[in-house]
């Protein structure tokens, strides 16, 4: 692994590169489903390469390939190199990465079981005995759950003298049922409805998450979904719980703060952003409630890392701070034409994708209420829970979304179920009309395994820190 970086790092700069990195990736991921009482997939995959970035004439050139060889190595950084000459004659500002990046050092995710040493069986087993569970219900016409891991080992070299190592570990479980009664179908899933939720742990992670003693549950609330009342329309009181809370947050607020999407390098695919750099520092995001961060460091965050695709340690930056934005995600480049160092946010999907700027765990930070508390203290209002659909503009503006349950609030009493929840807004002022944020004890780190960017399409891994949040004023209901 280290000859072929080496090489191919030492190729890219006597053909003329001035700045040269290269990434070794070794991917191992594992997942097993089950459906509806039987095995549904058993999937292994393993895959190994090199990528290798430059600058040359002031333009990038990328390159990449799965033969391990230092010929291959030669061969490989010569294409980057031509590569980037070719994109020189048509770039339109030169790049500048700003301050070098020299770090050295090794990260590995603190694993306490590693999940490739849990048999096949005892991964069976217990799905198949929360599929079980589900499938009591009557009502229950589809039952599914899922296990899945991952490992990734990378060596990242650069011509400043970067040299870090880390290997990362994710671990996740997801359960979910689907009742039916004529023409109705509703839909409930544990622990989130993200398609798997993971972190960056071993198969403790899994087990904290106690699917077996949720199973009954949930296909209970699907059933009992089926003659629920429509959540009506109108402008209300929202409470929404974290799951719910931990998408808004990554889809008004951790996509609009990517930097390269500010800078308009992403419009074509993912768009662009309303936090334009002119209101850095000064616009009011939210409520004096709300201050979200970007923690790669917090343990078990599926962003959670050492160091990223370009080297610069992991760290945490505030993003809004009690409801003034003042932060991006940044990288090397697009931090230096704000005059700053790059947060250490770039990450690539594998060793053939360039790495783009990736939210790494973009967090909303806990309040002081119990959502007990919360709920007391809501006269009128909708608590809604679980993720069922979203929508929002290319500028991260405009946003409907759905949840799976929701219930009515009379009184500061939770009271009849509601089924096919809505809500909608505009970013800033949704979150500035946010008035409270639970507690600690409320505050769940959800890994969200499918973040969508790039050309070619890259799925990342992300994390997001949130505890259920109330907010005043919604538009409620709009749909079936």
């Amino acid at each position: 692994m280290r000859d072929v970086a080496q090489r191919a790092l030492d190729t890219a700069i006597s053909r003329g590169a001035q700045y040269a990195d290269v990434r070794v990736v070794e991917l191992r991921r594992e997942s097993v489903a089950v459906k509806n009482g039987a095995v549904d997939a058993i999937t292994s995959e393993e895959s190994a390469g090199f990528g290798v970035r430059v600058v040359v004439d002031g333009a990038w050139g990328f390159a990449s390939s799965a033969i391990l060889s230092t010929a291959e190595a030669d061969r490989v950084a010569a294409l980057a190199v031509a590569i980037g000459r070719a994109s020189a004659l048509l770039s339109l500002r030169p790049v500048t990465l700003g301050p070098p990046v020299t770090t050295r050092g090794r990260y590995v995710t603190p694993v306490i079981r590693d999940p490739f040493t849990v048999s096949l069986e005892e991964r069976l087993a217990l799905l198949l005995a929360a599929d079980e569970a589900m499938r009591r219900q009557p009502a229950i016409v589809v039952a599914e759950g899922r296990v899945g891991c991952e490992r990734q080992r990378k060596l990242f070299l650069n011509s400043e003298g970067a040299d870090v190592e880390q290997e990362l570990t994710e671990t996740g479980v997801a359960i979910e049922c689907t009742a039916r009664a004529e023409d109705e179908l509703q839909t409930r899933s544990y622990p989130n409805s993200f398609g798997l939720h993971m972190g960056t742990a071993g198969w403790e992670f899994v087990e904290q998450q106690q699917i077996l003693a949720h199973a009954e549950r949930i296909a209970d609330e699907a059933a009992a979904l089926l003659t629920a009342k429509q959540c009506p329309p109108g402008v209300t009181t929202v409470i929404l719980d974290s799951s719910q809370t931990a998408l808004q947050v990554h889809e008004s607020c951790g996509h609009a703060i990517e930097l390269d999407r500010v800078f308009g390098s992403e419009a074509a695919y993912a768009g662009t952003s309303f936090l334009t750099p002119d209101k850095l520092g000064t616009y009011q995001y939210g409520s004096e409630h709300v201050t979200i961060v970007a923690d790669a460091t917090i343990p078990g965050g599926l962003g959670t890392f050492g160091f990223d695709d370009e080297g610069v340690p992991a760290q945490r930056t505030t993003i809004v701070d009690r409801g003034r934005f003042v932060g991006y995600l940044t990288s090397r480049e697009t931090a230096a034409q704000l005059g700053q160092a790059s947060n250490g946010t770039m990450r690539a999907d594998g060793w053939n994708r360039l790495p783009l700027i990736r939210m790494t765990n973009i967090n909303l930070e806990p309040g002081t209420w119990t959502l007990e508390d919360l709920i007391a203290d809501t006269d009128e209002g909708i608590l809604m829970q679980t993720n069922r659909s979203w929508s929002i503009d290319d500028r991260r503006w405009n946003f409907q979304f759905g949840t799976q349950i929701a219930w009515e609030i009379r009184g500061g009493k939770r009271g009849a179920l509601l089924k096919n929840a809505t809500y909608a807004g505009i970013t800033p002022e949704f979150w500035r009309s946010c008035d409270a944020v639970c507690n600690r004890e409320e505050w769940i780190v959800w890994g969200l395994p499918n973040c969508g960017k790039g050309q070619p399409p890259q799925t990342m891994h992300v994390g997001h820190g949130a505890a259920p949040a109330r907010f005043r004023n919604v538009r409620v209901g709009l749909l079936r």
